[in-house]
């Protein structure tokens, strides 16, 4: 299988939504991704043959990153293709001098929490009430890790 990681355009949002739509509860919505694009962040598609299975998107400013955004589309979960984007965008965040990376993740996205600490993030605190879910709302972990 090939695989491919290019930067996003606008014109890819229409696939991005859909993945994002199918991967997650609460997606971002158009606007969102528009904003990411415009305003410099880091977007970034992953394609396995052929296909658009996956992005991701990270801020970074003042020598820090914040991982805002991976997706992968569920048919393509648990093949590797989350760890070779979060990856990508460590590099990325070093290439631009971030000497930090912060995230925050569902305490309910066990998958994700596992492969976060795997790759060196760290828990460093909690936001209450952080993340919309079915009833109510669900605090997030917020991860972080040093790049330099």
């Amino acid at each position: 299988m090939s695989l491919d990681i290019r930067r996003m355009q606008m014109e890819d949002l229409p696939q991005v939504l859909r993945n994002e739509r199918r991967g997650y509860t609460h997606p971002w919505s158009e606007g969102i991704f528009k904003d990411c694009l415009t305003h410099g962040h880091e977007c970034w598609l992953m394609i396995a043959s052929g296909k658009v299975v996956g992005h991701g998107i990270v801020s970074v400013a003042a020598g820090e990153s914040h991982l805002l955004n991976v997706c992968v589309h569920p048919d393509c979960q648990g093949k590797g293709f989350g760890r070779v984007m979060v990856e990508h965008l460590l590099i990325r965040a070093r290439e631009r001098n971030a000497a930090s990376m912060f995230l925050e993740v569902r305490p309910s996205n066990v998958v994700a929490h596992q492969l976060y600490e795997k790759l060196g993030f760290n828990e460093v605190g909690r936001r209450e009430n952080y993340y919309p879910a079915y009833v109510g709302r669900e605090d997030a972990l917020v991860l972080a890790k040093e790049l330099l």
